[in-house]
């Protein structure tokens, strides 16, 4: 056995850029992209790819150079997933919702050798260019190549420097042959967290990472092949959570759309027969709020994979009576997008639809590629039992993990601890072995020593007809040490208002449906709440503005006025009394 070895016949580096390869080939005839009155085939779709990396490499652009990308779902942004590493460098797409700092930041960071921008999106590119050119005076970075992408439907002739996208694609040699991967560890993309609990990291992925990921989905999400793809989910968020290869993979079309408008999903759902799409349950509110004139039927059910925040489990059973198929997951930059998949089993068929919507708000079981997934005791390491209640941190390891922070050893250490990814997740793990995310751990409220799941109780809050959105915080409490305070927006009313649902009514449907300790001491009413760029409601800034909230304690009218009295239920009083 010993004296059997690798070669170049047994032993190929994996990377996704195989299945470009064997999409223009075997798929070579079928639509590979759609957008507005644009398509390509697969076949094009390849030439196209070996075209833009022949002219990359041509201006010069070499092997672990990063190539940044500032645009919208739009043909150029799912063709430079393949063309960049083709021409030996490294993908940076850029969250186009930042602002011109956090661009110019990212730039800077990544060392960036060219920046693609959308037409759309110049004028905040131009800004972030400011920014740099600014530091590059001082000497602390240099300036990227900019290269314009106009719209391939409806050109602008809007520009930001000489070089244009398909200028760039025509002069390229269509027989370029891609730089081959000598070591399936190299980079292939680099993404930036959202910073929702810190400052933007930027995450390193590997080519294996990405290739068993994408197959991992596949697999997972029982992906048959030729899918229609809506393109719903940034393709900047973790490259699409690995589906911009994934769809190449599978011979499928992607449905490529600017904008995630109501009227845009449902138009193109209805026009090319969409089968599959991804996004954040905030993508579910668009859709179920979407006007009668935004609508369209929905002739066959549509496969959803979600992510990003759980989603509460009424939010769910929602979207199925529209027509949408949900598959939850759980992810994060690190994971190389979606790490646990709520798998469906036959035997929850028969289950009641309400039963059933809470199953699927579990974020499940590790994808086939990840190696292992627990969650452990922190001050222990131990694992937590199954019993669907202790909670303890969700830990991961597998190939698909990242290879680590860019230029931060100390955080890449840390996150990498006892053989173990740690996610900072907090989770329970039910008697079946699927996974429940019950908070971030800076987010278990601590309440006279009862630990709270904000998570859970926004669950509830999200069951109240005219709650839209739903998010829940610590805030100080003379008494408990801390307590949850609500922040909510509300659907209008039949007369188009909101103003009759008063706090009164929140905490006492809280009361109807949540063991005491657990309800809000108080609720806030904003327009709408504040979210990252990806859609994630920001807790951080929620966090700051129930600090300055107090709550006032009636005292006991008795003769012994040094010991206040605190009017709360009895169940909450015993809970936090035990635990003095």
């Amino acid at each position: 056995m010993d004296q059997l070895s690798k070669c170049e016949a047994n032993y190929v580096p994996l990377t996704p850029l195989t299945f470009l390869k064997r999409a223009g080939s075997v798929y070579a005839n079928r639509t590979s992209i759609i957008y507005e009155n644009i398509r390509f085939t697969w076949r094009q779709t390849y030439e196209r790819c070996c075209r833009l990396a022949s002219s990359l490499r041509s201006l010069n652009i070499l092997n672990n150079h990063v190539v940044s990308v500032l645009a919208p779902n739009v043909p150029a942004m799912y063709e430079m997933h393949f063309a960049v590493p083709m021409a030996g460098a490294v993908l940076n797409t850029i969250n186009s919702r930042l602002d011109a700092k956090n661009v110019a930041t990212i730039l800077r960071h990544s060392e960036a050798k060219a920046l693609f921008v959308d037409y759309q999106y110049v004028q905040l590119a131009s800004e972030a260019l400011r920014i740099l050119m600014a530091d590059s005076q001082q000497g602390q970075s240099s300036m990227p190549l900019v290269i314009v992408i106009d719209d391939v439907d409806s050109p602008t002739g809007v520009r930001l420097g000489e070089l244009e996208y398909e200028q760039l694609i025509q002069m390229g040699n269509p027989r370029f042959v891609p730089i081959e991967v000598q070591d399936e560890w190299d980079p292939i993309s680099l993404n930036y967290t959202s910073g929702t609990t810190s400052e933007p990291k930027g995450v390193v992925y590997s080519h294996r990472g990405a290739y068993l990921s994408t197959l991992a989905l596949v697999l997972g999400w029982e992906m048959g092949n030729e899918p229609v793809y809506l393109w719903s989910l940034p393709m900047f968020h973790c490259n699409g959570w690995t589906f911009t290869w994934g769809i190449a993979a599978r011979g499928g079309t992607n449905v490529c759309i600017r904008n995630t408008t109501a009227y845009d999903m449902y138009r193109s759902i209805a026009t090319h027969k969409v089968t599959h799409m991804c996004c954040a349950p905030i993508v579910f509110n668009i859709l179920l709020e979407a006007k009668l004139n935004e609508r369209r039927e929905i002739s066959s059910p549509v496969q959803i994979l979600t992510g990003g925040a759980p989603p509460p489990a009424p939010l769910l059973e929602k979207m199925e009576h529209l027509g949408f198929h949900v598959t939850h997951a759980y992810g994060l930059t690190e994971a190389t997008g979606p790490a646990l998949v709520c798998e469906w089993q036959a035997k929850w068929n028969h289950l009641p639809e309400e039963h059933k919507a809470k199953i699927k708000s579990r974020q499940g079981i590790s994808v086939l590629t990840l190696a292992d997934v627990d969650v452990k005791n922190m001050e222990t390491m131990e694992s937590v039992p199954h019993d669907g209640k202790t909670i303890g941190e969700i830990v991961l390891r597998g190939s698909s993990i990242m290879k680590g922070y860019l230029k931060d050893e100390v955080a890449t250490s840390k996150a990498f601890k006892n053989g173990w990814f740690f996610t900072g997740d907090v989770g329970v793990i039910h008697p079946d072995g699927y996974l429940e995310i019950k908070d971030r751990s800076k987010d278990v409220i601590i309440s006279g020593g009862e630990n709270i799941s904000s998570v859970e109780l926004e669950s509830v809050l999200y069951k109240h007809p005219r709650v839209l959105e739903a998010a829940v915080v610590a805030m100080p409490h003379p008494r408990w040490g801390e307590s949850p305070c609500a922040f909510i927006s509300l659907r209008e009313n039949e007369t188009g208002q909101k103003g009759d649902v008063k706090e009164a009514d929140i905490i006492s449907y809280c009361r109807k449906n949540l063991p005491h300790f657990m309800i809000p001491k108080k609720v806030k009413f904003l327009s709408q709440l504040p979210k990252t760029s990806t859609g994630k409601i920001q807790k951080f800034q929620l966090r700051a503005m129930a600090k300055t909230f107090q709550v006032t304690e009636k005292k006991s009218t008795q003769v012994n006025k040094e010991i206040p009295q605190y009017h709360v239920e009895g169940h909450e009083q015993i809970l936090a009394m035990s635990r003095l």
